[in-house]
């Protein structure tokens, strides 16, 4: 196919392509994509177009906003303080103050800097298996990339929390992940680890869907700000209704972080993201 031989030599070789016969898709609608044959697919695979491909509202917004203006936060516009009331009405308190981004793994960037920032410390609490974003500093805490094909290992800024693996059986799953996250824990030190936050999926996507046992957040948000970091729930892939029972998938687990990531559903899958959190952090940050 000549759109596959000018990809390979136009494109990064990093870009992958799925199935063995690659898909040509021209077209999508809703829940569906459409190939340059016309066969219809049902997307199950999709975590970018919340609401479903090309919808109807979300294409006269960007139409109609793409007609009037395309700048900067150095100008007064009433969209983006409406948008913010509007998002902030979703969030519990304390988490009062937005920074939009043009991506996910730009929010997740910018709340490494706010909890490195707010607490003058570097290093970064994350789970194993988790993916954060493709930025240098996001890769730094992803152990799906740094521990994965042509990663450069667990870097010393970064420590890796175990998550359940294999575990099927709901009560086995509790008492091992009981005693796990007990060992864990334990081995957080104040002393040696200065820790400047926790990063988490509210639900492990890359790290295996994995639904966190009840109270997880709970045990390792006491122990995190117990030693003077900060915690930030990633909810780029899970966030905007899509747990079912609650806005945020963090609600779940009855903990309230103090930075909150988006991406992705923000924009439908338009680049477009942002970081939520309290106004404490904000004037930490705001350093010039």
């Amino acid at each position: 196919m000549e759109i596959s031989r000018k990809r390979k030599k136009l494109l990064g070789p990093n870009y992958s392509l799925s199935y063995d016969s690659p898909l040509h898709m021209v077209r999508g609608n809703r829940q569906y994509l459409l190939d340059v044959e016309g066969r219809r697919y049902l997307d199950t695979v999709n975590n970018v177009a919340h609401v479903g491909h090309e919808h109807p509202s979300v294409v006269r917004a960007l139409k109609r906003q793409a007609a009037l203006l395309n700048t900067n936060t150095r100008y007064l516009h009433r969209e983006i303080v409406c948008y913010a009331e509007e998002l902030l009405s979703k969030c519990p308190d304390p988490l009062l103050v937005v920074y939009f981004t043009n991506s996910g793994s730009e929010a997740n960037e910018l709340a490494l800097r706010m909890a490195r920032s707010s607490t003058q410390r570097k290093n970064i609490v994350a789970l194993k298996h988790a993916y954060h974003g493709n930025t240098s500093n996001t890769i730094d805490i992803s152990s799906y990339k740094f521990d994965g094909k042509g990663g450069s290992g667990q870097p010393h800024s970064t420590i890796v929390l175990n998550v359940p693996e294999g575990a099927k059986d709901r009560h086995l799953f509790d008492k091992f992940y009981e005693s796990q996250v007990a060992q864990d824990l334990e081995s957080l030190n104040p002393e040696k680890d200065s820790i400047a936050g926790f990063i988490h999926e509210s639900i492990l996507s890359c790290g295996g869907q994995i639904v966190l046992p009840e109270n997880y957040l709970k045990e390792v948000y006491s122990k995190i700000r117990s030693m003077g970091g900060v915690c930030i729930a990633d909810e780029v892939q899970v966030g905007f209704g899509r747990v079912g029972s609650h806005f945020w998938a963090f609600e779940s687990q009855g903990v309230v972080p103090d930075i909150l990531t988006l991406g992705k559903p923000i924009g439908n899958g338009h680049p477009l993201g942002a970081v939520i959190t309290t106004r404490q952090i904000a004037e930490r940050f705001n350093n010039g």
